[in-house]
């Protein structure tokens, strides 16, 4: 089937989050970890691939992206979505702006969108400033982020120093006077020479005022949540056929492992709830880890029953993230935590383990690399943003999931599990 829309995630837990978003429709969304290796085949409407750029240097973000448009292109794509984190994670290098800058290159376009909002989970733009819940994102928890400390929250000054374009903005007047407004707001900026535009959203009407209005624009740009009206208005002008519908969830076995790399906020919170409801845990320290390995834990792992969806996590609050940090440097500390995490995965999957909840960005990249998955189809929403995957791991058929730090309510390890069963 062609692509009917080609969409580039910059880690692994934003491309679930697109691709759970899109998937409410019931069009088959596939989600590809990593660039292919093989031509495009049996493809879906949506083709979401999943990188893990975030963090690398600009120069690797981009060519690794445009590998992905390529791909994409070759699926039959001519619109494409680059998505990045509702809380605009970046530096003044990148690798938000470097990368737009070189999908709007390749496909000769002159101008995109920028918009990060997702109401349903607390994140608004208003007068181009980025809000999580009622915190501007320079006040709230994101000011102490290990990898990107967010210390602004005007989008326009984080993004202008990543591109060599003029940027603009597109208020919520505008927004709110509708689609055509929008688009003439566009033609006008479009005009005068800015290329980047920044477009607020405080509420989900907001984002169907958006995708209607640049639902033609080879590049659209942002958080999930401004893709999610797209499917509805290509199903409803037959740009997408109404038969393309997506495949049933299979039954998986009742042994879980969960895995906690994140230290935001809430996955603190998600952390000491399970332990709270008597889940067998572990706490890494990559201090410990540094001068031990990971043996210890793997022993721990080995000796568990697996259907009482042990936890194995690094979170912390941030002193204690920063005090590991100053001693192994961050790139260090990172890495011990990914690698120890991704080994209990594949551990915990030889075990028995068919139910893989995973949370944090990074490590789920990692952890997904480490099982070897190359493919997931999109399963049903946990949480808005974070839905089941299905995919095949070692020859064996397992579900998984991965939570952006961030996503989610208090009680999500038994969210996650109580929606599989119900499956």
């Amino acid at each position: 089937m062609t692509t009917i829309l080609g969409c580039i995630a910059d880690d692994f837990t934003g491309a679930t989050d697109l691709a759970g978003l899109l998937a409410r429709s019931g069009v088959r969304v596939s989600l590809r970890i990593g660039v292919p290796s093989e031509p495009p085949s049996h493809t879906s409407p949506f083709e979401v691939i999943a990188l893990k750029s975030r963090t690398i240097s600009a120069v690797d973000a981009v060519s690794e992206t445009l590998e992905a448009l390529d791909w994409l292109k070759r699926a039959g794509a001519q619109r494409f979505f680059w998505k990045y984190c509702s809380t605009f994670d970046s530096t003044d290098a990148g690798n938000i702006g470097p990368v737009a800058e070189a999908i709007m290159d390749d496909l000769g376009t002159e101008q995109t969108i920028y918009c990060p909002a997702f109401p349903e989970n607390g994140r608004s733009i208003f007068m181009g400033n980025l809000f999580v819940g009622q915190q501007l994102l320079s006040e709230s928890p994101m000011k102490n982020h290990p990898l990107t400390p967010m210390c602004d929250s005007n989008l326009m000054r984080l993004l202008t120093p990543q591109v060599t374009r003029p940027v603009g903005l597109a208020d919520r007047l505008t927004v709110a006077q509708g689609a055509s407004a929008l688009r003439a707001k566009l033609d006008t900026l479009k005009l005068e020479g800015v290329a980047h535009v920044v477009v607020d959203a405080v509420a989900d009407e907001d984002l169907s005022v958006i995708a209607e209005a640049c639902r033609d624009m080879p590049l659209i740009t942002g958080g999930s949540a401004v893709a999610m009206p797209l499917p509805a208005l290509y199903l409803a002008d037959g740009t997408l056929s109404a038969d393309a519908v997506k495949r049933p969830s299979p039954k998986i076995g009742k042994g879980t492992i969960i895995l906690s790399g994140s230290c935001s906020a809430m996955t603190n919170i998600q952390v000491a709830n399970h332990i709270e409801l008597g889940a067998p845990s572990y706490q890494l320290d990559p201090l410990k880890i540094a001068k031990t390995g990971s043996a210890l834990v793997l022993a721990w792992l080995a000796a568990q029953d697996l259907t009482k969806a042990p936890l194995i996590y690094a979170t912390a609050d941030a002193t204690s993230v920063k005090a590991a940090q100053e001693v192994l440097g961050i790139a260090a500390a990172g890495n011990l935590i990914e690698q120890t995490l991704s080994a209990c995965a594949v551990a915990a999957r030889d075990a028995g383990a068919r139910r893989i909840i995973v949370a944090g960005g990074e490590t789920s990249g990692a952890v997904t690399k480490a099982l070897g998955v190359s493919q997931l189809d999109i399963g049903a929403e946990i949480a808005p943003g974070v839905p089941w995957t299905f995919c095949v791991s070692g020859e064996v058929q397992i579900a998984l999931t991965l939570k952006s730090g961030n996503f989610g309510a208090k009680t999500f390890f038994a969210d996650a599990q109580q929606k599989l069963d119900t499956l």
